[in-house]
């Protein structure tokens, strides 16, 4: 498992990396992102950047998606889904069945 400190380090590797890949300084990014140059060195350091700034970086190099992978999949399952399911079925009119013999006239 990987301290906090690591995991720091590595979100400021990818972030620099992707900074990079779009051919921007880090004053740049930090003027599309509306931070302070010193924000990015910082969150690209992995030394005290906030989330705010994180945030802001991600949606000026265009990864906004990249918080999507954070959240767990939507289950596939809704075991409330089934009770609804169940509930929906004990409310159907229960009236007794007719049983018609064969071969009474109607």
């Amino acid at each position: 498992m990987k301290t906090p400190t690591e995991l720091e380090a590595a979100l400021g590797r990818g972030i620099r990396a992707r900074r990079i890949a779009a051919g921007l300084s880090q004053t740049e990014l930090a003027d599309r992102a509306n931070v302070s140059v010193g924000a990015i060195h910082h969150l690209e350091r992995g030394k005290g950047a906030s989330t705010r700034t994180l945030t802001r970086a991600l949606a000026a190099l265009g990864a906004e998606g990249w918080i999507d992978q954070l959240a767990p999949p939507p289950p596939t399952f809704n075991p409330l889904d089934l009770l609804e399911s169940r509930n929906r079925e004990a409310h159907v009119s229960t009236a007794p069945r007719v049983r018609r013999r064969s071969g009474v006239p109607r």
